[in-house]
């Protein structure tokens, strides 16, 4: 006997606030897409149209040949990816030494990182610059890697995670002979997977969307990176959207390339949730 469906009016109403949701967050992606393939005479007419006139994709040819914008890319993935590796690294083998260990200071010593996050990188610009220039690191893709090599958010986030790890669990491979990588990298690390994801995500997002700290260590265009190259295009009397637009919607690629790969422990991290 089968039994006919019931459509409850809330998960209805909940579907329709998520699909509107979605509408609103993708609706900058469609503007930024239409945007770069509409011609250039559309960019300042008085009537909105969601539809271009005409479809030009070679807008996007004609805005990569202009500018070295292969280079600059190539400067974005070399910083991000040294960055994700290196970041990544010192927050989890930190949030480690927080949640496991007992050593004098530790509280201290993590409310003042945590602190840290109220303060504004323009605050800290100006002597960021000048220790990078005293280490000669000034035009280099280290003078951007090892300033954010640790973040603050980082090491808490996985501080707070790996507090749910059960210290029996760790006790007892002690007992058994392990030393304290070895228990790191093959009890800790599998078991934080959610959250090295989610460092991931946003470590990468925030180094191949990062500006401030690369206008002022870069200074030989070639050394740009790509958020730098979408700043030339922004002249003083004619500004090329079509050209912004275009590159920009390429620079967004491998944000959603990292986060489809990733997304799936996302929530999980998010939630710092430990052992299922």
């Amino acid at each position: 006997m089968s039994r006919t469906a019931r459509v409850r009016p809330g998960s209805v109403m909940t579907w329709l606030v998520l699909v509107a949701g979605a509408v609103v967050m993708a609706f900058p992606i469609y503007w930024m897409l239409v945007t770069a393939i509409r011609p250039r005479t559309e960019i300042f007419d008085r009537e909105v149209n969601l539809l271009p006139s005409a479809l030009l994709p070679e807008n996007f040819v004609t805005a990569w040949t202009r500018l070295p914008f292969a280079d600059w890319t190539l400067n974005s993935t070399i910083i991000t990816v040294a960055s994700v590796i290196l970041t990544v690294t010192i927050n989890l083998l930190c949030g480690y030494a927080f949640a496991k260990f007992r050593f004098v200071g530790r509280d201290v010593l993590f409310i003042a990182i945590v602190s840290a996050l109220m303060i504004p990188v323009q605050v800290v610009l100006v002597p960021l610059f000048l220790i990078i220039a005293d280490f000669g690191l000034l035009n280099t893709h280290w003078g951007i890697i090892i300033p954010r090599a640790a973040e603050a958010f980082g090491i808490f986030m996985v501080r707070q995670f790996m507090v749910s790890l059960p210290d029996e669990l760790l006790e007892a491979a002690r007992i058994d002979g392990a030393g304290e990588l070895r228990i790191f990298f093959r009890i800790v690390l599998p078991l934080s997977l959610p959250i090295v994801a989610v460092l991931t995500i946003f470590t990468f997002m925030w180094r191949w969307n990062e500006f401030a700290l690369p206008l002022v260590v870069l200074t030989d265009q070639t050394m740009f990176t790509l958020q730098l190259g979408l700043n030339l295009l922004r002249g003083q009397f004619n500004t090329e959207w079509t050209s912004i637009m275009a590159m920009a919607f390429v620079s967004l690629i491998p944000l959603l390339l990292i986060f489809a790969f990733c997304q799936r422990f996302l929530v999980q991290g998010v939630a710092t949730t430990g052992l299922k």
